[in-house]
Parts: C-alpha cells; sequence; structure tokens
C-alpha cells in the first residue's frame, strides 16, 4: 500500500494515539488543576480528534479501495486540517486559558464539515 490511502491510515493511527494519551493525561493529570469550563473544553478537543482519527481510518481505507477518486483523498486533507485547527485550538485554548482561540476554532468545525461532505459526494458519485 502506498501514497494517500497509506498517508490517511499513519494520520489516522497517529492522531488516535495522540488522542487517547491526550484523553489520559486530561482525566488523570489536568482534571486536578483545570477549571471545569476549560476541562470540558479539553474534552470536547480529545472527542472531535479520536471521531476524526477514526474518520481518516475510513478514508484511507475508501483511498485504497478508490485510488481514483480524488474527492475521498480531499475530504481526507480537509478532516486532518480540521483535527489540527479544530482539536488543536481547544487544546491550547484550555491550556493557555488564551479565549481568543475560539474564535478559529470554527474554521477546524468547517473543515470537518467539508470533509464529510466531500465523502458523501465521493460515494453517491461511485457506480
Amino acid at each position: 500500500m502506498h501514497g494517500p490511502a497509506k498517508a490517511f491510515l499513519l494520520l489516522g493511527c497517529i492522531n488516535a494515539l495522540i488522542g487517547v494519551i491526550l484523553g489520559a493525561f486530561g482525566a488523570h493529570g489536568l482534571k486536578l488543576w483545570m477549571p471545569p469550563d476549560l476541562f470540558t473544553v479539553y474534552q470536547t478537543a480529545v472527542q472531535y480528534q479520536f471521531y476524526h482519527a477514526l474518520g481518516l481510518l475510513g478514508v484511507g481505507l475508501l483511498a485504497h479501495q478508490f485510488p481514483t477518486q480524488t474527492l475521498i483523498k480531499w475530504a481526507g486533507w480537509f478532516m486532518f486540517a480540521g483535527i489540527v485547527i479544530f482539536s488543536g485550538s481547544l487544546y491550547t485554548l484550555s491550556l493557555t486559558s488564551t479565549r481568543w482561540l475560539g474564535a478559529i476554532t470554527p474554521i477546524g468545525g468547517a473543515s470537518f464539515i467539508v470533509s464529510w461532505i466531500l465523502l458523501i459526494v465521493s460515494i453517491v458519485r461511485q457506480r
């Protein structure tokens, strides 16, 4: 296996691993000193990272099955960008209390939405 399929499978595995580590770190370390409202933000970052790590695994499998489908590849890149922007901004906000970062979080959310729309369109177009 090579190309985008392998890249998305690796990105999915790496992000799932990071999600597990950060989730455990939050539950066993941060919860003791982080204010409850910021801990909720942190948990949201972990959840969305993990959901979309699994999504990247699905994208990798679809990219392997349908290697000529460009929309599947774009969906994977938008999904990865969503993890970095959405979860990354929420992690940073929760750890630093830098509230203005919440203003860029919707860009990551929009990336998630675009990725799922691209997957839907790609599947509908399959014969």
